[in-house]
């Protein structure tokens, strides 16, 4: 059976003070190194803290957020890992920071949990650092517009948290498949979740080389013919679309990450762009009624 859905209490320190104490003392007794990662305890009494429990009200982990709009810790007991639980105090906490007009979340995640914060519309800033002897990245979830995006780390953050924000329809305008970028494991994955973890699912692709990813055995083209009814290929014919530079993915949620060059990564995302998404869909849509099904792909390997 499923495991019932966590309950999320958000709190001042003082009312959680005890669970708070008991959840940590358990975690460092299992996972002694988690101890230096909790930061100064002065940072406790100012910040709002979750704590998700269980239908027996047995708490599972917890996170916090300080006043300087900085995510603490985010503490998953090992036995409750996998079921949401980390994704449910985090969409908790950034629903408090929207209440209180923030602007922005930052933190500092572990680097082995790069594509977890990133799917959760995390973008990383700067290089990775050391943290108590564990590698961390430095990220930023933004609530005021689009952000920028300049490298590789970036570029694959922003593919992740839009797939991620997907309901049911993610749609990919891309030159070649974008080797390098939608090739990545951790996007793979991500997408494949999506079309086998969600009714309905559909990723619809617009390509201007379709025989491009068939060369390079393309990870993505691969995965849709595993799954053939999750997925659409077409590739641009008319001359004005062939000529367009631009690439992007956008879902129906509101998330979009454009680059005016299609063959570079720099660019601009954003998980809540409701209307420049919008925009990006219906032009989608446009090219995409003039464009060629792509048979020949959904044959390969059959």
């Amino acid at each position: 059976m499923r495991a019932a859905e966590p309950r999320i209490e958000l709190a001042s320190h003082a009312a959680l003070q005890s669970t708070l104490q008991r959840l940590w003392q358990d975690a460092v007794m299992r996972e002694p190194a988690l101890a230096g990662l909790r930061g100064a305890p002065a940072l406790d009494t100012l910040a709002l803290h979750a704590v998700a429990f269980d239908q027996d009200d047995r708490p599972l982990g917890t996170a916090r957020l300080s006043p300087d709009h900085r995510l603490g810790p985010l503490l998953v007991l090992p036995e409750a890992r996998s079921r949401g639980i980390g994704q449910a105090l985090l969409a908790a906490l950034a629903g408090a920071a929207r209440l209180r007009h923030c602007r922005q979340l930052t933190l500092e995640a572990p680097l082995a949990l790069h594509a977890f914060f990133a799917a959760q519309g995390f973008i990383p800033e700067g290089e990775p650092h050391s943290r108590e002897g564990i590698p961390h990245q430095s990220m930023r979830r933004a609530f005021d517009g689009a952000v920028v995006i300049e490298d590789p780390a970036q570029a694959a953050a922003a593919c992740i948290g839009i797939t991620a924000g997907t309901r049911r329809t993610l749609r990919i305008y891309s030159r070649e498949l974008d080797p390098g970028l939608l090739d990545q494991p951790a996007l793979v994955q991500r997408i494949r979740r999506l079309c086998t973890g969600t009714r309905d699912a559909m990723v619809q692709i617009l390509l201007h080389d379709a025989q491009a990813p068939q060369r390079a055995s393309a990870p993505l083209l691969a995965l849709s013919q595993r799954l053939p009814s999750r997925f659409a290929l077409r590739q641009v014919s008319d001359p004005v679309d062939q000529a367009y530079p631009s690439a992007y993915l956008v879902n129906d949620r509101g998330g979009y990450y454009f680059r005016t060059l299609g063959h570079r990564l720099e660019g601009e995302a954003d998980m809540d762009g409701a209307g420049r998404a919008r925009q990006l869909r219906d032009s989608f849509a446009s090219v995409w009624e003039r464009a060629r099904p792509c048979a020949e792909l959904r044959a390969l390997g059959l």
